[in-house]
């Protein structure tokens, strides 16, 4: 496998440098959509030498070669993405999950009318509620619904 993260940094024209096959072997295991605290809590165990600083500018680095995609889907964190291939992100107002979506091409479509404009990336991100957190609304909302137990003694 670091044989193939180490080519795919080559092609990617990044020299590839322990921490550097170190991050993306992570990004391409943990499709997550990791934070750069996330990655740096995993890797830093087993490599002590490790700082943040560096995990921030593998990810720069990366995501200017074009390597990986840097998300921007919240104002909290920026996360990064090793499946380059066009696609959408959905994440869940409750936990802060990331899902990948289905690719789309929203921009083939009426593109021919803005001429003037060199588009070289889409992002678009979805924002709701994954099951599980649907499930716990669900939940409290039955338990809100139901009288204090205070009241039902009261109404006896």
């Amino acid at each position: 496998m670091l044989s193939k993260v180490k080519a795919y940094l080559i092609k990617h024209d990044v020299k590839p440098s322990i921490q550097r096959i170190a991050v993306m072997n992570y990004l391409f295991n943990n499709r997550t959509h990791p934070t750069v605290d996330e990655i740096f809590s995993a890797l830093s165990p087993n490599m002590p030498t490790l700082s943040k600083t560096t995990v921030y500018s593998t990810l720069k680095l990366l995501a200017e070669k074009g390597a990986i995609l840097q998300l921007t889907i919240d104002e909290k964190n920026v996360r990064y993405d090793a499946c380059i291939d066009p696609h959408a992100h959905f994440i869940c107002l409750g936990c802060g999950c990331v899902h990948d979506v289905a690719p789309i091409y929203l921009d083939k479509v009426h593109m021919e009318k803005y001429k003037n404009l060199n588009i070289i990336e889409t992002q678009v991100y979805y924002k709701g509620y994954c099951d599980e957190c649907l499930d716990n609304m669900e939940g409290k909302v039955k338990e809100s619904a139901e009288p204090d137990s205070h009241l039902k003694q009261l109404n006896s």
